[in-house]
């Protein structure tokens, strides 16, 4: 149990326990993720921001999910943002990276948990906020109904995640080639617009970032360095004259990507 006396861990319970037990894996053993992660390290600042501005209260309990090596948790320290924490990951390594980075405290606790199936059902926390994690979960729907009743009443739910036009460049250099992109499926903006709309605060808020890369090798090797190259259970693997045609058209695009993220803000009621 951690010190806001919760389990600290759950195994995930999803149809793909499988395939989570993998992203887990491959985030865990990301140990460059650092260096490799600047597009990630900007959304947790932006992210930050915004968390700042709320109407928390004072010395607030805060549930952080998926907290990879502390980019949301070290800008929201940065930004004045107090109180208990429970920082959590899916992934031991990325908590043990985290720890380092900002160290514990009887105020700043950290556990491996499933920040999708492993939440606590009782309402304790006044935040919980979650910086590109749950583009990774099976039912992003049934998660934001999980943190609402994590929260205490008036409590705010805040979390980044990727929509549908992230990395549209590498999957049209596939369907160019009639081919079936491997990297996972992310939610459309009216899937996202969809979920939970009576608890939501404001409109999702939708940003693009492109990213460009020197080819189609080095942006392959971004994602394996930040533990984001896991596809898709179903995908069937290229063989190498597949594989050569879409770097070669994904690089004539001129071997830029786009990550689609996707703000959202919900709250739990006072009643």
């Amino acid at each position: 149990m951690d010190s806001f006396g919760h389990r600290r861990f759950r195994k995930g319970c999803g149809m793909n326990v499988k395939e989570r037990d993998l992203i887990g894996a491959a985030f865990g053993s990301a140990s460059d993720y650092d260096r490799n992660a600047r597009f990630q390290h900007d959304v947790a600042c932006d992210l930050a921001t915004r968390i700042s501005a709320l109407d928390l209260p004072p010395n607030p309990r805060i549930l952080e999910i998926g907290c990879g090596t502390g980019f949301l948790t070290q800008a929201l320290i940065a930004a004045g943002v107090g109180g208990e924490w429970l920082v959590t990951d899916i992934a031991p390594g990325m908590i043990e990276r985290c720890k380092a980075r900002l160290g514990e405290t009887p105020k700043r606790r950290f556990a491996v948990l499933d920040g999708e199936y492993g939440l606590p059902e009782r309402g304790s926390f006044d935040l919980v906020c979650s910086n590109l994690a749950m583009q990774w979960f099976d039912n992003q729907d049934l998660s934001i109904g999980r943190m609402l009743n994590s929260l205490r009443p008036g409590g705010h739910c805040l979390f980044t995640t990727l929509g549908a036009g992230t990395f549209a460049e590498w999957a049209e250099a596939h369907a160019a080639q009639g081919l079936k992109v491997g990297t996972r499926r992310f939610a459309s903006l009216a899937e996202l617009e969809a979920l939970h709309v009576r608890t939501r605060v404001g409109d999702l808020i939708v940003q693009k970032h492109v990213e460009q890369h020197e080819n189609a090798l080095a942006f392959l090797r971004s994602l394996r360095a930040i533990g984001a190259g896991t596809p898709q259970s179903t995908h069937r693997p290229l063989g190498p004259a597949e594989m050569r045609r879409v770097m070669a058209r994904f690089e004539d695009q001129g071997a830029a990507v786009t990550y689609e993220v996707v703000f959202g803000h919900f709250r739990r009621s006072l009643a």
